[in-house]
C-alpha cells in the first residue's frame, strides 16, 4: 500500500458528476492543442535542417531545446500550481506558450536559428506548465481505480494532434518552402502557421480563466498550510519519473527520424514532404490505441497493459532494424499504436497514492520529459556514426525497461512518512 490516507472516495463527490464531465472535456482541447504543437517539431526538423544546412545532430537541438524546457521548468511549474491551484496554472501556461509561437515570426524574418531554438524553449515552457497542470488534474476527477484509463482517454484527444499536426505541416510548411527558392523564403514557412497557433491559445487561455472547474481540496495545498514529507520518498514515483523519461524519449527520438529514414533508399526513397504525411500514421496509430486502451484497461490491470505494449514495441522496430523496404516502414509506424497507452499510464501509476504531494509529483514527472530532448540527441549522434537504421536500437533498450516497470516497479511500496 502507498503510504498515503487519501484515497478514492472524495474526489469522485465533489458537486455532482455533471462537473466531472464538463471539466474533462474542456481539459480535452488542452490535450490537443499541445499534442499538435508538439508534433509540428518532427516537420521542422527536417524543415530547418534544409534551411540552415545542419548535420543530424544540430537538427535534433530543436527537440534538446524543446524538451530541455521541461528540465528546467518542470518543478517551478509543480510549486506554481501547488500555489495557484491547477486552474490558474492551465491559463498562464497558455499565455506563455502563445508567447513561444509568436516568437517564430521574428526568428523566420532575421533567418536565425538559435532565435528559432529559443522561440521554442519559450514555447515548451508553457506546454510544460499545462502539462503540470492538466496531466494530474484528471488522474484526480474520479475514481483511482480508472485514473489511467480516464487520462488515457484525454491523451487520445492529444494523439488527435498528433496525427493531424503532420498533415497540415507538410500541407502549410514543407509544400510552402519547396515551391521557394531563396532559403531566406523558406525560413518565412512557419510564420502565419505559428501565428494562427498564436491566437488559438490566447482564445483557451481566456476561456479557462472564466470557466468553474471543480476545486480539488484533498490534492490542493490550502494557503499556510504544512505538509509534511516530500513526493521523492514514493519509490513508485521515481521509477516511473525514469520511465516518463525513456518513453518520452523513445517516442520522440522515432517521430523526429521518421522524415529522413522514409528518404532512405533501401526503405521507401520518399521526398521530405510525401515522407511527412505518413508521420500521421505513427501519431495515429497512438490516437487508436489509446480509445482503445482506455476500454481495455477498465478490465485489465493497467501494468499488465503497459508492460505487453512495451514489449511490442520492442519487437516491431527490431524488425525495422533487421529488414527493409515496406516491411521496414510499416513496422516502425506500427510502434505508435504500442505508444498508445504508455505515457498516460505511466503518469497516473506513479501518482498514485501521493494525495497532497500529488502536484510535486507531477512535476517531477513532467521534469522527466526531459528525456525527449536527451535520448533523439543521443539517437542523432549514433545515426550520424553508425547509420539511421542501425541507430533505432537505442529506443529498444527504453522499451525494455518499460516492460519492467509495468510488470514491477509500478508497484507502491509502504514508505515511512
Amino acid at each position: 500500500m502507498a503510504a498515503s490516507g487519501h484515497s478514492t472516495v472524495t474526489h469522485n463527490t465533489l458537486d455532482d458528476g455533471k462537473n466531472y464531465n464538463f471539466a474533462l472535456t474542456s481539459l480535452t482541447t488542452l490535450f490537443f492543442m499541445w499534442g499538435f504543437i508538439t508534433c509540428l517539431n518532427d516537420i521542422l526538423i527536417p524543415h530547418l535542417k534544409g534551411v540552415f544546412d545542419l548535420n543530424y545532430t544540430q537538427s535534433m537541438l530543436i527537440q534538446f531545446c524543446f524538451f530541455g524546457a521541461y528540465f528546467l521548468v518542470s518543478l517551478p511549474a509543480g510549486s506554481l500550481v501547488k500555489k495557484m491551484g491547477y486552474q490558474k496554472g492551465i491559463v498562464i501556461g497558455l499565455v506563455i506558450a502563445a508567447l513561444g509561437c509568436l516568437l517564430f515570426y521574428p526568428a523566420a524574418a532575421v533567418h536565425s536559428y538559435p532565435l528559432f531554438l529559443g522561440a521554442l524553449f519559450v514555447l515548451a515552457s508553457g506546454i510544460t506548465l499545462l502539462q503540470v497542470s492538466a496531466n494530474p488534474y484528471v488522474t484526480l476527477l474520479g475514481p483511482t481505480e480508472t485514473a489511467s484509463s480516464r487520462l488515457t482517454m484525454t491523451q487520445a484527444f492529444n494523439s488527435f494532434g498528433t496525427t493531424v499536426a503532420p498533415y497540415l505541416g507538410a500541407l502549410f510548411i514543407l509544400s510552402e518552402a519547396t515551391s521557394q527558392v531563396a532559403k531566406a523564403d523558406t525560413a518565412e514557412s512557419v510564420q502565419i502557421p505559428y501565428l494562427v497557433l498564436t491566437a488559438m491559445l490566447l482564445v483557451l487561455a481566456a476561456i479557462f480563466a472564466y470557466l468553474k472547474l471543480p476545486h480539488l481540496s484533498e490534492a490542493e495545498v490550502e494557503e499556510g498550510e504544512e505538509v509534511e514529507g516530500s513526493a521523492w520518498q514514493y519509490r513508485h514515483l521515481v521509477l516511473g519519473a525514469l520511465g516518463i523519461f525513456v518513453y518520452v524519449g523513445a517516442e520522440v527520438s522515432i517521430g523526429s527520424f521518421l522524415v529522413s529514414f522514409f528518404g532512405e533508399e533501401n526503405i521507401a526513397g520518399l521526398e521530405e514532404a510525401e515522407a511527412a504525411k505518413y508521420l500521421t500514421y505513427y501519431w495515429g496509430g497512438a490516437m487508436v490505441g489509446r480509445f482503445i486502451g482506455a476500454a481495455v484497461m477498465q478490465k485489465i490491470a493497467a501494468g499488465k497493459v503497459l508492460a505487453f505494449n512495451g514489449g511490442a514495441a520492442a519487437v516491431l522496430i527490431g524488425l525495422a532494424i533487421l529488414t527493409s523496404g515496406t516491411v521496414a516502414m510499416w513496422s516502425i509506424l506500427l510502434v505508435g499504436l504500442c505508444n498508445s497507452i504508455m505515457f498516460p499510464t505511466i503518469f497516473s501509476l506513479a501518482l498514485n497514492g501521493l494525495g497532497k504531494h500529488t502536484s510535486q509529483g507531477s512535476g517531477v514527472l513532467c521534469l522527466a520529459i526531459v528525456g525527449g530532448a536527451i535520448v533523439p540527441l543521443a539517437q542523432g549522434l549514433l545515426a550520424d556514426t553508425i547509420g539511421i537504421q542501425l541507430s533505432f536500437a537505442l529506443p529498444i533498450i527504453c522499451y525494455g525497461y518499460i516492460v519492467y516497470y509495468g510488470l514491477i516497479g509500478s508497484k507502491p511500496e509502504s514508505v515511512s512518512v
